[in-house]
């Protein structure tokens, strides 16, 4: 008997194939109801609000000097201005590249002086920020954050130097064959929504971008009232909490980001072929996916893990790739966006093997779907989800 098995799979299938002289779309649309199963334990977590009011959540481990925050903003590339896509990327380029009476070069130096590591990153939704640094230069790392998130320079040397990589990926997205694919979903899913932007934009729109565009982008999106904050290391709630205040206080209490309107992926059942030279295929499946709220969530997040999230250890992995020999590579994952929910299986392979590599991946979801998975599948993925770390 399975130990886990969807309650029902309704399928209408969309898929993307990139060929070497052809890219075919085919998507999957369909919905997952799956038995709940029994959480696993769960590593403490503990709420604090600063003096300030300004809430995280804070995982406190002592073994290691080393502290860890990650952040985020509502607000992402799915939020840039038709006109102005891939403000959000290039921000992300841009935060270190000098803030407050520090220019880049003397940002930089600071952050590997004190080994800061810092990164910022656009999402569909959300902007995100994370910090890693060791309990003695804490201080350091917090300031540096702090002038970045409230007072980027965006001058000129680093911004054109930034908008130069960001064209240049542009422009070699040309020959990339998984781009392409996605981008022909997105044209066919999403026809006239935010969603259909490229998130690094087009070289008209990166083009068009000036430093106020970039200081308005901050000021609307880096606000505290969407601001979500997570902690782990070698911190206290008291000295987190002052920490809150110092690096986040001084940020807006509200912006003016919105939230785009909630539409499934359109197409069900579409097949698209887009003519391309090439010597790799690329393989995508796109099914409607699973809100996080949903009841059914974890229970899904379970069985992609073992369906084709666990790397090598799926079942994709195992029978597609290893065994059959028919990608190069071959995942499943879950994407919960603001506006719409998406499961994707994606792959990469020759252009001879796209048909048998097509069914052949058809078949395991039709077999995972039909007789469920094995006990020792379960108990395994849920070991190696629960164990990661937050």
């Amino acid at each position: 008997m399975s130990a886990l098995r969807p309650a029902f799979f309704r399928t209408g299938v969309r898929r993307a194939v990139l060929r070497g002289s052809a890219i075919a779309v085919l998507a999957v649309a369909c919905t997952l109801v799956l038995r709940p199963i029994a959480p696993a334990a769960a590593t403490e977590v503990e709420r604090v609000v600063s003096p300030g009011g300004i809430e995280a959540w804070l995982v406190e481990a002592h073994a290691v000097p080393v502290i860890a925050l990650s952040a985020s903003f509502a607000g992402g590339n799915g939020n840039d201005p038709e006109n102005l896509a891939g403000l959000a990327n290039l921000t992300s380029y841009l935060l270190d590249e000098g803030a407050g009476d520090l220019d880049s070069e003397t940002f930089q130096r600071r952050e590997s002086e004190t080994g800061t590591r810092m990164w910022f990153s656009d999402g569909q939704d959300r902007f995100s920020v994370d910090l890693r640094t060791t309990t003695e230069y804490a201080d350091d790392a917090f300031e540096l954050l702090h002038l970045a998130l409230t007072a980027p320079r965006f001058d000129a040397v680093p911004v054109e130097r930034m908008r130069a990589a960001v064209l240049a990926d542009i422009r070699d997205n040309v020959a990339n064959p998984s781009w392409f694919t996605w981008r022909a979903f997105y044209d066919l899913a999403y026809p006239e929504h935010p969603y259909r932007q490229s998130s690094r934009g087009t070289v008209a729109t990166v083009n068009a971008i000036t430093a106020d565009d970039l200081h308005a982008y901050v000021n609307r999106t880096f606000t505290r009232d969407t601001l979500v904050i997570g902690v782990a290391g070698d911190i206290t709630p008291e000295e987190l909490g002052r920490r809150l205040d110092e690096v986040f206080g001084d940020l807006p209490a509200s912006g003016s980001q919105t939230v785009p309107a909630h539409q499934p992926p359109g197409a069900a059942g579409t097949r698209v072929l887009i003519e391309r030279d090439g010597a790799q295929s690329q393989v995508l499946m796109v099914q409607n996916g699973i809100a996080r709220d949903d009841p059914d969530y974890y229970a899904a997040v379970v069985l992609n893990h073992i369906l084709g999230g666990g790397s090598l250890t799926s079942r994709l992995a195992r029978d597609v790739r290893q065994t059959r020999g028919l990608t190069y590579g071959i995942f499943s994952g879950l994407y919960d966006y603001e506006a719409t929910q998406q499961w994707v299986i994606a792959a990469s392979t020759s252009p001879a093997s796209v048909p048998e590599a097509l069914d052949a991946t058809l078949a395991e979801v039709t077999r995972v779907r039909d007789d469920g998975v094995t006990q020792e599948e379960l108990d395994d993925a849920i070991t190696y989800l629960t164990g990661s770390f937050p």
